[in-house]
């Protein structure tokens, strides 16, 4: 009979050994780590004769040779204690892939969800600065206020951004983190809200004079690099004055470039409402609602494509122009096909009137929300902009109020009318505060204002770096304050994209070149000058 001692002692080895296996299996068994040549061995030696070979107990006792029959447990044909019998690896290589899959389904859940959760991230901080927007203006209207009520949101946001940051900095951190996904999606689709201007310019300008024409596009091109000059010289001058010593910038986010999905997307929007809008003309009740889907589509296409053309071709065919074209193509093709007309089509594109919008009014409903993201910008760039305090106030005042009177004075000289002269002295403003500066002013042409800004935006991305070069400004503070004073965000949009030491002082003077504007335009004593001056 077989000793109890050496029956206890493999009982004890050999589940020892199994649980050692089952809980390091994924280490030995797995594809990717080969067993060591060691493991291989029968941990059980056995003489010549077939019995195994004596065991010590831990109390050095020693033990009689076990019976033969105590071979058929033990011995070299058993798999009693082989390390790898053929049904435990086989379920060790199930567990291992089993665990694989589910870390792989793990995976695609966690990553499903955190996209679902960054897309509702987007919808409820957009919703926020649109919904603020939306309720300034009702409450400037209601109380007859004729401020721009986005540029009172905006100090708003910056005074409490300011207040949090100085009492309880982990606030203002997590505000700035919330609204970060709307700031990006503002900054990745802010060249779209300036073009209705451009799409419906055909109807804007078709009560304007060839001759006026000409005498505007004179004002816009010599005003653009007189505007850029002006701020340029400033800031050397009082940088010369200060010499204070250049600091890094924060760091500035770039938007995500435009994928093929939301490309095939688009266009399956504009073909499936174009055709849809040919057979029902007022299947959404009325024809600018009808047609706001493929007219969308088609503004939204031709960005997504003018993006995407080489740099060489995009000096000379700007994205904007390209999305400008898509519409204006779209509203063509629709009007000829529907029997319409190109200008019914282009007044359902920008109706200006928010029971019925049209594609326009959709894009253009954005401007505020722009002027609200200026806050989190110089927030942003707080310490930058308190360094640089006075180069920056200084020569952005200057360039304001330079620009804004000697349009005035040119529009008089050249003998251009009151009304158009006024329609276009916000030209270095950016849109959305340069609508807001004309309604200060009575029988100003809002769509001429929009177009002159984007044409005075197109001229200085298309020569604002070589006139910069032609200049000698090396400064990148002199380079950026001087390229957004004259040509706000499309000439900051160009500049940037090849010199991003400039693009934190671009930023700065984009906002406050609108913000002294209406500042500006807003006092009645300035307001009642310029209107002297223009006659």
């Amino acid at each position: 009979m077989a000793s109890p001692l050496v029956t206890t002692t493999l009982s004890n080895l050999s589940l020892s050994l199994l649980n050692h296996r089952l809980l390091h299996s994924s280490s030995f068994s797995s594809p990717c780590f080969p067993f060591n040549h060691r493991s291989r061995r029968n941990p059980t030696p056995v003489s010549s004769h077939g019995n195994p070979q004596l065991f010590k107990h831990e109390d050095n006792h020693s033990t009689a040779p076990a019976p033969h029959k105590s071979t058929s447990v033990v011995g070299p044909k058993s798999k009693f204690l082989q390390m790898d019998p053929p049904e435990t690896s086989t379920y060790r290589e199930t567990l291992v892939k089993s665990s694989a899959s589910d870390g792989s389904s793990s995976s695609t859940t966690s990553s499903l969800s955190q996209k679902v959760f960054g897309v509702l991230h987007l919808v409820v901080s957009l919703g926020i600065v649109l919904s603020m927007d939306n309720f300034l203006k009702k409450a400037f209207v209601a109380a007859a206020i004729k401020f721009p009520s986005a540029l009172f949101g905006m100090f708003c946001i910056f005074s409490v951004l300011v207040i949090l940051d100085s009492t309880i900095p982990a606030a203002a951190t997590s505000l700035m983190n919330f609204f970060e996904p709307a700031l990006m999606f503002i900054q990745r689709w802010l060249p779209l809200f300036y073009v209705p201007a451009l799409v419906v310019l055909p109807l804007s300008v078709r009560d304007i004079p060839a001759a006026s024409g000409l005498k505007i596009c004179f004002i816009i091109a010599g005003g653009w690099l007189a505007s850029l000059c002006v701020a340029g010289f400033s800031a050397i001058a009082v940088r010369k004055i200060v010499k204070t010593e250049m600091i890094d910038a924060e760091p500035m986010k770039k938007p995500s470039p435009f994928s093929p999905i939301e490309f095939w997307a688009w266009g399956g929007i504009f073909l499936s409402s174009f055709v849809s809008a040919l057979f029902y003309p007022t299947a959404l009740g009325t024809a600018a609602r009808t047609c706001l889907p493929f007219l969308l589509a088609s503004t939204v296409l031709g960005y997504m494509i003018g993006s995407g053309l080489p740099s060489g071709l995009k000096k000379v065919f700007h994205p904007i122009i390209c999305c400008a074209l898509s519409a204006d193509l779209a509203a063509v093709a629709f009007g000829y096909l529907s029997g319409s007309g190109v200008d019914a089509v282009l007044g359902d594109y920008l109706t200006k009137v928010s029971s019925n919008p049209g594609a326009g009014d959709i894009l253009m409903g954005f401007l505020g929300s722009v002027i609200l993201s200026f806050a989190f910008s110089m927030f942003k760039q707080r310490k930058l902009v308190k360094r640089h305090a006075a180069e920056i106030f200084i020569s952005i005042i200057l360039s304001s109020l330079f620009s804004l009177y000697s349009t005035a004075l040119v529009g008089r000289l050249v003998g251009l009318e009151p009304s158009l002269t006024i329609s276009i002295l916000p030209r270095c403003i950016t849109v959305a505060l340069a609508l807001s500066i004309v309604s200060f002013f009575e029988g100003a042409n809002s769509s001429l204002t929009a177009a002159a800004v984007v044409v005075t935006g197109l001229i200085g991305a298309n020569f604002v770096q070589a006139t910069l070069d032609k200049l000698r400004f090396r400064d990148p503070i002199a380079r950026g304050i001087a390229t957004a004073s004259s040509a706000h965000g499309l000439g900051t949009a160009a500049l940037s994209a090849k010199e991003p030491e400039a693009l934190p002082f671009c930023a700065i003077a984009y906002g406050l070149t609108g913000i002294f504007g209406s500042l500006f335009c807003s006092v009645p004593v300035i307001r009642q000058s310029l209107i002297a001056i223009v006659g």
